[in-house]
């Protein structure tokens, strides 16, 4: 036995399973007086959440609340689901927060999939959430939320939120987990042909990935942090608990609205967002974005899709700072980020938004990413050609799929997360997103991604957004069309050929898109556009 080993075992003194719930109780000793949550009017202290959530622990402990059971939200971004991603674990129980645009059939799914014991609804969501329990064997406790600040009023059929957790003792003890590896959340991944599946989060997970984070955004305690990412989103991408973790203030935004979104930005000072690629998109298009000028600068972090030159240029002129990121709902958010070297400063907009749009490097606290072969598992050259799949590992990866065994071995598969991402890593360790493996276009037996037709035909003054995906062709097996929204007001109009025409010099000649389509995108709540949808149009096309 080692030296090291030998009487140096752990103990109370020199160990504890780490979990980010002890990051509200350290806010609450050290600034017990400072706004934690601002709810329009509302403003809760650090102190005065503390208390609440240790009352509201105490009393889904009271309903029957114990280790691993579920406490299911529906909720749109609100005092109750940030509380609840710290009063859930103060039971002992698993946060399930759901994605509040889903339908009643899968809601239904996800509730008996989890098992959930407790059900909180805010009053607007209170029909579908109706239509979802209709079908329920095991009928979970509702409790609604009111939202009379949004002029949806609770019916008084159930307890309400602030009934409920009047009930719990703020003195009583609240459970700390004895293993770092229990599980903290579930999130359901979103399901296109199939049921979702249940991505189980651990404590260890979430305390690195939100600390993680506060690296990332640069958090400190003077920030101000706006939810314009649902935390039903990979728990609001650890933000939930990272704000907290900083001692910031956390900025309540129920419904994503470009003016809203600056009025509290001027009036609040806030310093921190998130958000899709629409959410960029919406305030970089805003009326009068060309002439708005912040008092002071915003970060954003961005995931999903990089964003366009165009984007980059008027979000920048207006003082917001992008801070592109990559990753899943398996990886709690970021899994990397493009960090921007000192170099790039001084390149041309163009070059440095094609340097920007790359997904990056590790995220601080995860341990790897690398891009293999499919089939072999083997590491690819890192020469920004060799496409293959992104995968990545670390303590920042998902416990697995819950009561999905044959899915959590597959995803697993060689040590690493395999993402189902195709991309290329380049001769200074960025790794690059070509395509999703089943967006892939292969044109007379050629790989088209369609992400470099979307970037060049979104570098059109035009272009909004743009989405490409594969048509079937007789003659190449498949061509790409695209999927086009103009921005509102472009004049003169671009035709379809005008856009081809665009791609002409700019991509090689078997890429450009044959087809072009005008209209809005389909997409997911989360913001994501569906392409499952767009490639059903362009058969029918």
């Amino acid at each position: 036995m080692s030296k090291y080993e030998t009487d140096l075992g752990r103990n109370p003194a020199n160990y504890e399973p780490l979990s980010p719930i002890g990051f509200l109780e350290r806010a609450a000793g050290i600034f017990p007086a400072k706004p934690a949550i601002v709810d329009g009017e509302r403003i809760v202290t650090y102190g005065q959440m503390w208390r609440r959530c240790r009352q509201a622990g105490d009393a889904l402990r009271q309903a029957g609340i114990g280790k691993d059971d579920t406490v299911s939200v529906l909720s749109f971004n609100g005092i109750a689901a940030l509380e609840m991603h710290y009063a859930a674990s103060m039971a002992g129980g698993v946060l399930n927060a759901i994605n509040y645009r889903l339908d009643a059939r899968t809601i239904a799914f996800i509730l008996e999939h989890a098992e959930s014991k407790i059900f909180l609804v805010d009053a607007e969501l209170m029909p579908v959430a109706r239509a979802a329990l209709a079908g329920l064997k095991h009928q979970p406790i509702l409790i609604e939320i009111d939202a009379s600040q949004a002029g949806h009023k609770a019916s008084g059929e159930w307890v309400t939120y602030e009934d409920f957790i009047a009930r719990g003792d703020p003195e009583a003890p609240w459970v700390k987990p004895a293993d770092e590896w229990q599980a903290i959340t579930l999130n359901y991944t979103s399901g296109t042909t199939a049921n979702p599946k249940g991505v189980a989060y651990h404590h260890r997970g979430a305390y690195l990935g939100a600390l993680g984070q506060v690296v990332n955004t640069g958090f400190g305690p003077s920030s101000v942090y706006l939810w314009t990412l649902p935390m039903f989103h990979c728990n609001g991408w650890c933000f939930t608990w990272a704000v907290t973790a900083a001692c910031g203030t956390h900025v309540i935004q129920r419904v994503v609205n470009a003016a809203e979104i600056f009025e509290r930005i001027e009036r609040l000072g806030v310093t921190h967002l998130c958000g899709a690629p629409t959410v960029l998109a919406m305030l970089a298009f805003s009326a009068g974005a060309d002439q708005r000028r912040l008092a002071q600068p915003v970060k954003v972090l961005i995931g999903g899709a990089a964003p366009t030159s165009t984007i980059i240029g008027t979000m920048e002129k207006m003082g917001f700072t992008i801070i592109h990121g990559y990753g899943l709902t398996e990886t709690y958010g970021p899994a990397t980020v493009c960090e921007i070297q000192e170099e790039w400063k001084d390149l041309p907009l163009a070059e440095r938004a094609e340097r920007m749009a790359r997904q990056g490097v590790p995220f601080i606290a995860s341990a790897g990413v690398r891009v293999i072969d499919p089939q072999t598992g083997a590491e690819l050259p890192a020469d920004g050609v060799s496409m293959g799949e992104i995968a990545t590992r670390g303590n920042t990866v998902m416990k697995g799929y819950l009561k999905s065994p044959e899915a959590t071995k597959e995803a697993f598969a060689g040590g690493w997360f395999r993402t189902g991402d195709l991309g290329v890593m380049h001769p200074d360790g960025y790794v690059e997103v070509k395509d999703r493996s089943k967006d892939i276009i292969i044109s007379g037996g050629e790989n088209i991604s369609s992400l470099e037709i979307e970037e060049i035909l979104a570098r059109h003054p035009a272009v909004r957004e743009v989405a490409v995906v594969a048509k079937p062709d007789s003659h190449w097996g498949e061509t790409p069309c695209a999927f086009v929204t103009l921005r509102e007001g472009a004049a003169p109009a671009p035709s379809a050929e005008d856009l081809m025409t665009w791609c002409k010099g700019q991509m090689a000649g078997f890429k450009r898109p044959r087809h072009v389509v005008f209209g809005d995108l389909p997409k997911t709540s989360t913001g994501k556009v569906q392409k499952y949808v767009l490639r059903q149009r362009a058969r029918e096309e």
